[in-house]
């Protein structure tokens, strides 16, 4: 049984706590979720694609992430949705939040993290991944068109396109 936080529109713990696959979040309430962008120093992009036995989504390309469990705060959950999922550790240094965006009832945090892991080299958590893969910008601009990669959103894509610019130092 996975427990959340209830959080209000700044994100500051009510107090209350929910069941996952059981939460009834009223207007003015959120539950925190974080997404972790995992891009080389070259600007490749590595998905990964669901579990087929996943209950949301399964079987699709999507971002790495969670929802993050009650006691964490958004750092913590990235940092261990990281390493669970993918394999790949990760330290303050190394882990940079780059945004939130407020969706209906979930405060969704965006974290990047820049390395060069050899894909070979992941430990995938099987129960929720079912591979991962290095994608140039270009091929995975391509799958976000063609329905090939989960849709977050207009306002999703922008953002991290545009803050993870910033964080390779790209012109834009």
């Amino acid at each position: 049984m996975e427990k959340w936080d209830i959080l209000n529109a700044d994100g500051a713990p009510t107090g209350k706590t929910t069941v996952r696959g059981h939460c009834n979040l009223k207007p003015g309430e959120y539950h925190l979720v974080v997404h972790i962008w995992v891009v080389s120093s070259h600007g490749e992009f590595l998905i990964q694609r669901r579990s087929e036995t996943k209950k949301l989504m399964p079987g699709e390309w999507a971002a790495t992430g969670g929802a993050a469990i009650s006691g964490e705060n958004s750092y913590t959950a990235a940092n261990r949705e990281l390493y669970e999922e993918l394999g790949i550790p990760s330290n303050k240094q190394t882990l940079k939040k780059l945004a939130r965006i407020k969706r209906r009832n979930s405060l969704l945090d965006i974290w990047f993290v820049n390395t060069d892991i050899n894909a070979n080299n992941l430990r995938l958590q099987k129960d929720e991944v079912a591979e991962a893969r290095w994608v140039s910008r270009g091929e995975f601009e391509q799958m976000i068109r063609e329905g090939q990669f989960h849709n977050y959103g207009k306002e999703y894509f922008d953002t991290i396109f545009q803050k993870i610019d910033e964080q390779l130092g790209v012109r834009v």
